[in-house]
């Protein structure tokens, strides 16, 4: 076999498609996001940043940073190793108990990504307990779905945020079959919330665990911003919380949430864990402050749905087909992989815009869109360029409008 023309030839077919991933080189301006620097064709040109996961931009919040310098001018860059040998530092156990008080839950656990805490607790889980049978959401994140593969316990998939399906599913086992029921709140490629108390019932009446990633909704949703279960008032009903310390709370680093025995549990037998070189601890101190601003300031989460809303509106009163969409996630459809990076490219190139295309195996094929996530730092005089900059990449490129839409912003 020519490796090489293998390689070659598979980068070629997806730059055929209009599938390959082009990274945008920035350079995020310390103080003045979501303006940052693209570096492209020699030159440095300014951009404002549309799809950041950095939802409130609190990864450049002045306490965050200043708990960040204080802990490297205290403990250095790195950890030194994995958590059980001399990498547990004094901020990864303030930050734990910060996470588990902040979820209501006994303990909590750090993971190096959200992506690893989900892969390494649920294949922990279907691989150590006899038995489990686990039901998955049809969209969950595919780190869910790596997780429940490597675990190789007995899968089934339910229709997306269908609990009858669920009950459907779940009533072919006795009640004594381990089960586990694993969802996430909010879906962030079409920005729907799910059901959640209606699921937990479900699990209950069929004694089942639930796995709830929060990832897209830490630190935007509740009274302190824990999530989506906890401003619907469920956090109790919940197994175990799985989030992310790299969106919302500006950082990067995951975790799982949970009783002591849950967490003692994944802790110990975790490879993805146990394995893992820990946080450097100016990582998790960071991390600390910004939980703890978020906790105490539901201002900026109301500033961010406004945002939102204003921005949805906006769009959709100029016929650009924006997605029906509950939470902060703003998607707006184009439905072919070759024409969203033409889009996502103009925006760029010509009007100083920011969106990076979302296409297979992100989303289905034909549901290619532009994904834009508003934050609290984006100006109305940003909105109306961005509008503009839309309307006319839309009118170059000939891609379908709706009817205007006459909705009103929130307030």
């Amino acid at each position: 076999m020519d490796y090489q023309h293998y390689f070659t030839k598979r980068i070629a077919d997806l730059k055929t498609e209009g599938r390959y991933r082009v990274f945008a080189d920035l350079e995020r301006r310390c103080g003045q996001f979501p303006v940052a620097r693209n570096y492209r064709d020699g030159q440095i040109h300014e951009v404002v940043v549309w799809c950041s996961n950095d939802y409130l931009g609190m990864g450049q919040h002045p306490e965050v940073l200043a708990a960040a310098k204080e802990a490297v001018d205290r403990c250095g860059a790195g950890a030194g190793g994995t958590r059980n040998i001399s990498g547990t530092n004094h901020y990864h156990v303030l930050l734990e108990q910060e996470l588990a008080a902040w979820n209501a839950k006994e303990s909590a656990l750090l993971f190096t990504s959200g992506y690893v805490a989900n892969q390494t607790t649920l294949s922990t889980l279907g691989a150590t307990i006899p038995g489990l049978v686990v039901f998955s959401d049809e969209l969950n994140h595919n780190s869910m779905i790596e997780g429940i593969r490597h675990g190789r316990s007995a899968k089934h998939v339910f229709r997306h945020n269908d609990p009858e399906h669920l009950e459907q599913l779940l009533s072919a086992y006795p009640r004594e079959t381990p089960k586990l029921v694993a969802f996430e709140s909010v879906y962030s490629m079409d920005g729907d919330i799910a059901p959640i108390a209606e699921i937990c019932d479900v699990a209950e009446a069929h004694n089942a665990m639930t796995f709830l990633d929060e990832v897209h909704a830490a630190g935007m949703y509740g009274a302190e911003g824990s999530g989506v279960a906890e401003r619907d008032g469920v956090r109790e009903r919940i197994t175990i919380i799985q989030a992310t310390l790299a969106k919302a709370i500006g950082v990067v680093g995951g975790y799982i949430a949970g009783s002591d025995a849950m967490v003692d549990y994944v802790r110990s037998f975790g490879p993805g864990f146990i394995f893992s070189s820990s946080m450097p601890p100016m990582v998790a101190a960071a991390a600390l402050a910004s939980v703890k601003v978020l906790r105490r300031s539901p201002e900026i989460r109301q500033r961010h749905q406004e945002r939102a809303a204003t921005m949805k509106a906006k769009l959709a009163a100029q016929g650009i087909p924006v997605l029906p969409s509950v939470s902060h996630i703003v998607p707006v459809m184009v439905g072919n992989a070759a024409l969203c990076k033409q889009a996502s490219d103009l925006l760029l190139n010509k009007h100083g815009i920011y969106v990076q295309p979302i296409n297979y195996p992100t989303v289905p094929v034909g549901t290619e869109r532009l994904r834009i996530t508003p934050t609290p730092l984006h100006t109305d005089e940003m909105m109306d360029h961005l509008v503009k900059s839309f309307v006319s990449v839309w009118d170059e490129l000939e891609l379908h409008k709706e009817h205007p839409k006459k909705v009103a912003a929130a307030e």
